[in-house]
């Protein structure tokens, strides 16, 4: 690196002082240079680079006028030799060009967390969008301080879902961090860069103090899951840690940085490349491959259905079975005329036609819409816990509906007019 730095050095200065745009083969010329010094096998990075200034001494690039149009040509390009590979073009001035990473301030989109909740039956959710830093040095560093949070609110779950399906990747610190939560301490798991430079750890320089590593643990992943998600992916589904569920990742595993170029170019080079001390490869091409394939739109709700499943098997409450029921059971086709017949006063309570269904009312609540489960049987939308149910007389007509609870209590309403 020593006599890379004064190469790039003397890049910035040309890129604000020159006079005329770079020509495509100037252009090209200046990427395969890079390559050759930063990319982290040696012998591939000669290999990419000599076929690159073979292509463009062919005139393969000669067409590209627009400078953003031969960014896309030669990231197309180099993509088929390593997923990370990413030409970029911008006309601003150095200091405003966008840099790696989600932004300038990690804190504006809470370090990637977008959501932390608890879903019907106690199964955690956390959305986490990308891998922020954490700097281990810093006691109170504010991304380990935010994911700790995240995983206090989930603290006293059944089960936990982490959706990785819009991650594109971030620090391997919070990688190694984020998973030290769910394994017994000192775990061989963790992937080890090697580089030109030697090699890195991604095992956190502190583990989570109280990990949970009998929490069963779902991982949701697609086609736009990247690099540190599908490290953490990779790791946890490898160590028999976590059920990968979705579709196969984006297969880009070796990390690296931007390097300015001249005239308003950058090229992002893997300088480092992960092997997992369980299976002594990674993902890169092929992505981290899903336990459970479904489609990305469909992989929550089908890990919320497994984790369900697990907990009522293992002899969890009448709040998660209902729950399953209520992801899982095909309700049978009612007619309108069978729905209409519902409606109606039951005392304190109000049921509703709503479009194609029905909604409960009690005086100036929010209307509940419901949602069938069987004949004359609903749940609440959102609530699976709580449900509906009609009687009947023996000549079927509708006398009475009870509100019950997943936690016994049950309230019984007689259809009639409120007469409080």
């Amino acid at each position: 690196m020593s006599r890379f730095r004064p190469l790039f050095a003397a890049c910035l200065l040309l890129a604000s002082a020159h006079a005329t745009a770079a020509t495509p083969r100037e252009a090209v010329a200046q990427v395969a240079d890079t390559i050759e010094e930063a990319y982290f096998d040696p012998q591939r990075a000669t290999v990419i680079a000599a076929a690159l200034r073979a292509d463009a001494a062919g005139g393969r690039y000669d067409r590209y006028a627009n400078p953003q149009d031969l960014a896309t040509a030669l990231t197309t390009r180099l993509k088929a030799e390593d997923r990370h590979f990413n030409v970029r073009w911008s006309d601003a001035p150095p200091a405003q060009r966008p840099g790696p990473g989600p932004g300038a301030d990690p804190a504006r989109t809470n370090f990637g967390i977008r959501r932390a909740e608890v879903l019907p039956g106690n199964v955690g959710y956390l959305d986490l969008r990308y891998f922020a830093d954490i700097d281990f040095d810093d006691p109170r560093d504010p991304a380990r301080q935010a994911i700790d949070a995240a995983l206090q609110v989930l603290g006293n779950t059944d089960a936990l879902v982490i959706d990785l399906r819009d991650n594109g990747g971030g620090s391997p610190a919070m990688v190694g961090y984020l998973a030290s939560a769910f394994v017994a301490p000192g775990a061989d798991i963790y992937n080890t860069f090697h580089s030109r430079r030697g090699t890195m750890s991604e095992a956190p320089v502190s583990a989570h103090p109280a990990p949970r590593t009998k929490l069963p643990l779902y991982v949701l992943t697609s086609g736009r899951t990247g690099s540190a998600a599908e490290a953490f992916a990779y790791t946890l589904k490898n160590a028999r840690r976590a059920t990968v569920v979705g579709e196969a990742s984006g297969g880009a595993a070796n990390p690296g940085r931007p390097f300015p170029l001249d005239d308003g170019y950058s090229v992002f080079v893997s300088t480092g490349s992960p092997v997992s001390p369980i299976t002594g490869g990674n993902w890169e091409g092929s992505g981290v491959q899903p336990d459970v394939a479904v489609a990305s739109a469909d992989a929550l709700r089908r890990a919320q259905q497994l984790a369900l499943a697990w907990l009522v098997e293992e002899g969890a409450g009448t709040a998660a079975r209902w729950s399953l029921d209520a992801l899982t059971i095909e309700p049978p086709a009612q007619a309108p005329a069978a729905i209409g017949a519902l409606v109606g006063q039951y005392g304190v309570v109000a049921i509703e036609a709503a479009g194609d269904g029905l909604q409960l009312r009690q005086g100036r609540r929010p209307p509940l819409r419901l949602q069938p489960l069987a004949t004359d049987l609903y749940f609440i939308e959102g609530d699976p816990t709580r449900r509906v149910q009609f009687e009947r007389t023996p000549a079927g007509e509708v006398a009475a509906l009870e509100v019950r609870m997943a936690d016994g209590n049950v309230a019984r309403h007689v259809r009639g007019p409120n007469e409080s």
